[in-house]
């Protein structure tokens, strides 16, 4: 990409996950990028074509930070505890799941699919290392590793909502904790 043209979509990002798709303007872009009153068009076809590169530059960032945490450690439960350990911003929420909140981004195909994209992945990822630990023997066989999956993803976005909700980053503590508590009921 073009400095301008990164300048767009890091400004899109943040204002993204700071206000949502509705509450942000293209002018408010222009303005957090620094970039020229025709940038954004000569770049992008609009503001959505924006926000969808936004969208899916953000859920970049968040693959590659959970990659780091799944790649460390040694057996399954190190690794699925490394990502709910991750370093977040709690009382921010999700920088990709707070986004499906707004009623035009899952109104939108061109905005939901790469946040569908993104949980996708993530479930698999999670859903794969626990595969990896059932192999290894380090879990147990009959581990349904599609709903733990599902699980740890949930305590990890539910976590956020009830950090937002009650003003509290210990309340997503709670959540990832209690996901490392069930988790550690199937290990061998």
């Amino acid at each position: 990409m073009k400095p301008t043209k990164d300048h767009l979509v890091e400004a899109a990002a943040e204002l993204l996950w700071e206000r949502g798709y509705a509450a942000t303007s293209p002018a408010m872009i222009q303005k957090r990028s620094r970039a020229g009153q025709g940038s954004m068009y000569h770049h992008f076809s609009g503001k959505a074509d924006l926000a969808a590169t936004a969208i899916r530059h953000s859920a970049g960032q968040l693959r590659r930070a959970t990659e780091t945490a799944l790649g460390g450690g040694t057996t399954a439960l190190e690794r699925l505890g490394a990502f709910l350990d991750m370093e977040r911003t709690p009382l921010a929420g999700c920088r990709v799941g707070r986004l499906v909140q707004d009623p035009d981004v899952t109104a939108d195909d061109q905005l939901r699919a790469p946040i569908a994209e993104f949980f996708t992945w993530l479930h698999q990822r999670i859903a794969d290392v626990l595969v990896q630990g059932v192999r290894a023997g380090e879990l147990r066989a009959d581990t349904d590793a599609a709903a733990m999956a599902s699980l740890v993803v949930a305590a990890v976005e539910g976590g956020y909502v009830l950090a937002r909700a009650e003003q509290d980053e210990t309340a997503f503590r709670r959540a990832t904790e209690a996901a490392k508590s069930v988790l550690a009921g199937i290990e061998v």
